[in-house]
């Protein structure tokens, strides 16, 4: 799986390495990538605000065609990296599915500008594996979503964005960080026959 990071964490981020690590787990080779912007404030250029989308879909395409078989590799990632990849999907890069863990469908508070409108109309499997209290789409409001046939969902219990849970929920970061990756496994797995 080609894995891209989201807007505001780099392709090492604590998240990133934690589900990579359990993705590697259940036998699924991950390679990560920096959108450019990102890799300039790596570089030592400052915070700076993710690119415009051409630019974004047009390096998560470069990172695609770098991967050795590219036609076998699902595209994904967190939040606005899973976002680019179902939009690369969208418009037709030749991949068997896409995963995302927390899909921003709406910015925080922001219920009517959702980013669904591709959606419906994906022509490959995807998943989303999403915390239930997810500011950005929480169990509820995804409900109401006309997301199509080839999306489903893997609900996080008790996650937010990161999938995380409260401590009074009794759960762990690490119990759902495993189980959004044995989800995401298993997709694959199905996706790829």
């Amino acid at each position: 799986m080609l894995f891209a990071h989201g807007a505001g964490a780099p392709m090492d981020s604590d998240f990133m390495t934690a589900m990579s690590t359990a993705l590697v787990v259940h036998g699924i080779a991950v390679a990560r990538f920096e959108f450019p912007y990102m890799a300039r404030r790596r570089a030592g250029g400052g915070k700076r605000p993710p690119d415009r989308q051409p630019v974004l879909l047009a390096a998560f395409h470069d990172a695609l065609r770098a991967m050795p078989d590219s036609a076998r590799c699902f595209i994904g990632g967190k939040s606005m990296g899973g976002r680019m990849a179902s939009l690369l999907a969208a418009e037709g890069a030749n991949v068997p599915g896409v995963v995302c863990f927390g899909y921003p469908f709406h910015p925080p508070g922001k219920l009517a500008t959702t980013r669904t409108a591709h959606l419906p109309g994906l022509p490959v499997p995807m998943l989303v594996c999403q915390g239930v209290r997810d500011p950005f789409g929480t169990q509820e409001q995804v409900a109401g979503y006309l997301l199509g046939q080839n999306v489903s969902l893997h609900w996080v219990p008790d996650g937010d964005h990161d999938l995380k849970p409260r401590k009074a929920s009794g759960l762990t970061h690490r119990e759902n960080i495993a189980a959004a990756a044995a989800a995401a496994s298993a997709f694959m797995v199905r996706a790829s026959r």
